[in-house]
């Protein structure tokens, strides 16, 4: 017992040495502090869950937070892969895609992306009862899924990487206002005719 315990630790350590790490223990932190977390459906499982993970992280929610993250959209798709015939076995892929965009200072959206999670299950046509609530279990395992890959992006925006993605996007908004302004300008400077000129000529 006592060397199957010693066998089992240095295994542990041997691993952690090689940089592995378990699913979900990972050590990587949150460098954004505040955030302001919202989603099209408000009252969804996907959001509500993102924003509980997020709290447990240290990560304090608060609609006067300097960056938004907003989850623009979700979709849940389900198409049958293959079909064994007479009532048998049909398998099924389901897909879930979750997009998102953050926003940082004077509302700018910094980076549009989205994370997928996918899914092969088995339906017994004879039990069809059974293979519903299967498909319901996998479907909160792929949402799990889901939340782990949004909390990993924002785990990737450091503060260099978001203030580079704020020069940008104040430089675009920028040069889009001006793009609206050269052309108002151009306007006011065209001659206009009058309706009487226009019909004598």
């Amino acid at each position: 017992m006592i060397k199957r315990n010693l066998l089992v630790m240095g295994l542990a350590i041997l691993l952690s040495a090689c940089g592995f790490q378990l699913r979900g223990t990972g050590t990587n932190q949150l460098t954004i502090t505040e955030l302001n977390v919202s989603a099209r459906n408000a009252y969804g499982d996907t959001v509500r869950q993102l924003r509980q993970v997020l709290e447990n992280s240290g990560v304090k929610l608060t609609a006067n937070a300097p960056y938004k993250l907003i989850l623009t959209n979700e979709k849940e798709t389900q198409r049958a892969a293959t079909y064994s015939g007479n009532g048998g076995t049909v398998e099924y892929q389901l897909t879930n895609v979750v997009s998102y965009e953050v926003r940082g200072q004077n509302n700018l959206p910094l980076l549009n992306d989205r994370v997928e999670a996918q899914k092969v299950v088995m339906e017994d046509g004879s039990n069809i009862a059974g293979a519903n609530q299967e498909s319901l279990l996998i479907r909160k395992e792929m949402r799990r899924d889901l939340i782990q890959q949004l909390v990993m992006r924002l785990e990737q925006l450091t503060p260099a990487k978001l203030e580079k993605l704020q020069e940008l996007a104040d430089a675009k908004a920028k040069a889009e206002a001006d793009a609206i302004e050269a052309a108002r300008k151009a306007q006011e400077e065209t001659p206009q005719q009058s309706p009487l000129e226009l019909q004598n000529q």
